[in-house]
């Protein structure tokens, strides 16, 4: 049995970084760790890469010979990837053995929701390599400083959860530059917890970009509760307990706990309902780190 993450989410999010940081922090762990890159627009690879799929296929010979866009070229690209699966599948069955794996994935977010190639892909890897992986979905942090562009995000946080199909952690990336953003209009509960959006009405009606659309932006909101899966994580990757807090959850979610168990259901049961003790780290404590004093005030207040 193998476990991974498959790492996704819009361009500038921090795929590859995570990426970089998550397999050195993993290698301290004393997992064998092998990154995937199925990026094929990604020519500066900050890590050792197990398998490239450059080695297939070339974005900028795709769009040179059939006169596509990057865009275009991405989606070409993952299409041939997956009628070309048989060659991923020899390339992960010498890794699948004993390392934990990485993938990933272009920025593109229409071939997460749009598209069906990139979710084929996973599934077929899923059913013939026995693999167990969670889906870790970044969001620039900087997107909560602008509600139009926070509700945008949990959009597309939800719309790539339910296409997916997979144990799914969203996560707000590069929290240490929160206050580089500007002020949020909340404490950061707020948006790691997706607590009730009406309150963000009141901030959209007072940019005229988005009063016009106040009703549609309303509609979206209560779809988005009506679900209520989506809420986030936070992560500084450049911050050890930062990266291992998340590292708890998501080894939770694919099973990677249980792992090394060999005993009971009994014993199983426990560790699946034991609560991480992470709880005041993912809000409070990260506000109070990377937020001023002056600024949790001021929020809290408007909560109350």
């Amino acid at each position: 049995m193998v476990f991974g993450q498959v790492v996704i989410g819009p361009p500038g999010s921090g795929k590859t970084t995570y990426c970089n940081g998550m397999s050195q922090f993993l290698s301290l762990l004393g997992r064998k760790v092998a990154v995937v890159n199925l990026d094929p627009a990604n020519d500066a690879l900050p890590y050792e890469c197990a398998i490239n799929i450059e080695d297939l296929i070339k974005l900028s010979d795709v769009m040179a010979e059939h006169s596509l866009g990057p865009n275009g070229g991405l989606v070409y690209c993952m299409d041939y990837l997956e009628k070309n699966i048989d060659w991923l599948e020899e390339k992960l069955k010498p890794l699948i053995e004993d390392h934990y794996l990485l993938f990933d994935f272009p920025g593109q977010v229409e071939l997460f929701f749009l598209h069906s190639n990139a979710r084929s892909v996973i599934n077929k890897l899923i059913k013939k390599l026995n693999l167990r992986l969670t889906a870790v979905h970044l969001i620039d942090a900087h997107l909560c400083c602008e509600p139009g562009k926070y509700v945008s995000a949990l959009l597309l946080s939800l719309s790539t959860m339910i296409h997916f199909e997979l144990p799914h952690i969203n996560v707000l990336s590069k929290i240490d530059l929160i206050e580089n953003y500007g002020n949020l209009a909340f404490n950061l509960e707020f948006y790691t917890d997706v607590q009730d959006l009406s309150y963000l009405q009141h901030h959209l009606e007072q940019d005229p970009r988005s009063a016009k659309y106040r009703k549609l932006t309303k509609e979206l909101c209560d779809v988005i509760d009506d679900f209520g899966l989506v809420n986030f994580s936070t992560l500084d990757i450049q911050d050890k307990e930062s990266v291992g807090n998340l590292v708890k959850l998501i080894d939770k979610s694919n099973g990677y706990i249980f792992s090394s168990i060999d005993s009971s259901a009994v014993e199983f049961s426990k560790i699946a309902a034991a609560p991480l003790d992470w709880e005041y780290y993912r809000t409070a404590e990260v506000q109070e780190k990377y937020m001023k004093d002056d600024e949790f005030v001021q929020q809290t207040s408007r909560m109350q």
